[in-house]
């Protein structure tokens, strides 16, 4: 079975508090929003201490175009994509060309060619690395895209793949929306990169992984297409995002869940890990109901979440890396799972064993 050897994260350097957020944003929409202690409330409420941007605060008042912001997407993507990579070549000591495959995904930007044909311009991969874009599967994409190259490993066991995923949401946001869904991602959604390092079996650096990947699963609910997404028209894309996201997490995820689960041989009270994915806090509530935790059973993702927002798929590739960090050897043997949802409305599960 294919192994997920490490994760690396790369962020703008553009850092703000959640209450310099609100002081900027309750002044720019004086006039627009008729109660600007809503927005407070909505900023507070997210649980969201702070975010990267990719660009400048201030900056993002002169943004008119989707052209405009499309163009500094494909910019600041590049920047983040090559230093998370970077990061990762040079903690186990490859090279570019040592990559057999690079995939890429994002869903906050447009780029043809796609983002991995660019970062092999600026970096040495080989010129006859297979490429895969991913675009549309929102939060689940960083799940999915593990889950994907696993697939893609089983058939390939020597080789080494680099999957990055880079989320400018904070480029996505129209500031003179002033809807109850653009009001909460505004307070909500963050930026970042991250880029994931796995190998086949065969491959040496198979023996230095502490994840084993073992088994996948893809949910689809039908006729949910409104629950979560982008609009997209001239001033670029506008959020979709229904309040009932909870109410289908919590009533809609275990019977698939159990069923997962249950054709490995196994039971919730046999996972020891969870790399799942934020949403924000009534959908880690309803999550941590799910998975029957605690409250507050989700440490990684709410810790993610205070930190750096909502990032959509970067942010459980950065739960990911938090439960490496965090690794402890009693871990060995025990099962994770990784969880995440997204457009359409969907679901991506992976089952993983700590070595």
């Amino acid at each position: 079975m294919p192994f997920l050897v490490d994760i690396q994260t790369c962020f703008p350097e553009n850092y703000y508090t959640q209450e310099k957020l609100i002081e900027k944003l309750t002044t720019a929409w004086s006039g627009k929003v008729t109660n600007l202690s809503r927005v407070e409330s909505i900023h507070s409420n997210v649980l969201v201490k702070g975010r990267h941007l990719a660009l400048p605060l201030e900056k993002y008042f002169e943004l008119k175009s989707f052209d405009e912001k499309n163009n500094l997407f494909i910019e600041n993507a590049l920047k983040l994509a090559t230093g998370a990579i970077t990061k990762i070549l040079k903690t186990h000591n490859l090279e570019a060309s040592d990559i057999s495959s690079l995939w890429s995904n994002t869903v906050t930007g447009f780029a043809i060619p796609s983002l991995e044909a660019r970062v092999m311009n600026l970096l040495p991969f080989a010129k006859n690395t297979k490429r895969v874009p991913l675009l549309g599967l929102g939060c689940m994409a960083g799940v999915a895209g593990i889950n994907r190259v696993s697939d893609y490993l089983k058939a390939y066991p020597k080789e080494a793949v680099i999957f990055f995923s880079v989320e400018l949401c904070s480029l996505t946001i129209q500031m003179d929306d002033v809807s109850p869904a653009n009001l909460v991602s505004t307070g909500l959604f963050g930026d970042g990169a991250a880029a994931v390092l796995m190998v086949g079996d065969e491959h040496p650096l198979a023996k230095k992984a502490h994840l084993q990947w073992l088994s996948s699963e893809s949910v689809f609910f039908p006729d949910t297409e409104r629950v979560m997404g982008w609009g997209v028209g001239e001033k670029g894309l506008k959020i979709i995002l229904s309040k009932g996201v909870p109410e289908v997490t919590e009533g809609e995820l275990p019977a698939p869940l159990h069923s997962f689960l249950s054709k490995q041989g196994l039971e919730l009270k046999d996972i020891s890990s969870y790399f799942a994915h934020p949403g924000g806090p009534k959908v880690l509530l309803a999550m941590e109901k799910v998975l029957d935790l605690p409250q507050g059973g989700l440490k990684h993702s709410w810790e993610s979440l205070a930190e750096n927002g909502n990032m959509s798929s970067v942010s459980v590739l950065d739960i990911f890396k938090r439960n490496l960090d965090h690794r402890t050897p009693d871990l060995k043997g025990h099962y994770g799972l990784s969880l995440a949802m997204g457009p359409a409305f969907s679901a991506e599960m992976g089952l993983f064993k700590w070595n």
